[in-house]
């Protein structure tokens, strides 16, 4: 699998849509359409999981700075082009070994 990112969507996008347009240029696995909490709108861009590199590589080339819906999409692969993520390393948030952290103190 390999992952894209679609910025650029309007607010009112409806995942069944966005399938249909992309699916004309490859095959889509799954889609994330990133909405507000609380207004369930849009904030303008999703993730998709589609099923091969070729394909991924074609829904880039074919529908990156295109018009969807009255606005200009951005498409690219997001993470490495293998769908593979970058391990990051792990960090300490308390490098001292011997800190405790204390509870905090109730107000009387």
């Amino acid at each position: 699998m390999v992952k894209i990112f679609i910025g650029g969507l309007p607010d009112n996008i409806q995942e069944m849509d966005l399938a249909i347009w992309v699916s004309l240029h490859g095959r889509v696995e799954t889609i994330k359409v990133v909405r507000d909490r609380t207004t369930g709108k849009c904030k303008g861009y999703a993730f998709l999981e589609i099923y091969s590199l070729p394909d991924a590589k074609n829904i880039v080339s074919t529908l990156n700075g295109e018009t969807f819906k009255g606005n200009v999409i951005t498409v690219k692969i997001s993470e490495d082009e293998s769908g593979a993520k970058t391990p990051r390393p792990k960090t300490n948030p308390h490098p001292n070994p011997n800190f405790k952290s204390k509870r905090p103190r109730l107000q009387r």
